[in-house]
């Protein structure tokens, strides 16, 4: 069997109570999110971090007596709008790592809000330095 060398900034797999006893494998690298599902049939989805607009954690109480719950992703210009983690172990811990991550993704993309929530592009019209919203005619 195959050593994988990879280095994940996070790695965990789908739990069954507190087991992780499943072929669902959630993991981040190079900026991305990747779920791997299946075990004769394999497939790899993945999500560039700077496209997730927004982070949620849903736990029920037998999650929280196991230490697990769902991360609900949503995404823009992605294939899939929502996706869940599930039955993740320590939800609120993988929220702000998955934050921080998707943050620093975006800072190293130069990506900003009103470019990727499809808002009107700041453009310096008047040349003082400071970007005016760009006029359009109505």
């Amino acid at each position: 069997m195959a050593q994988d060398n990879t280095n994940y900034i996070w790695k965990d797999r789908k739990h069954h109570l507190w087991f992780p006893w499943s072929f669902t494998v959630y993991y981040i690298e190079d900026d991305r999110l990747m779920i791997r599902t299946g075990l004769l049939n394999t497939s790899l989805e993945e999500t560039l971090l700077y496209r997730i607009v927004d982070i949620s954690c849903r736990q029920t109480l037998a999650g929280k007596i196991f230490g697990t719950g769902n991360i609900v992703i949503h995404t823009k210009v992605d294939a899939t709008a929502e996706i869940i983690l599930q039955n993740i172990k320590n939800p609120m811990g993988t929220v702000r790592l998955l934050s921080q991550t998707v943050e620093a993704s975006r800072q190293s993309r130069n990506v900003v809000g009103k470019e990727f929530y499809g808002g009107r592009p700041m453009v310096d019209l008047d040349g003082d330095g400071i970007p005016d919203y760009e006029q359009r005619p109505d």
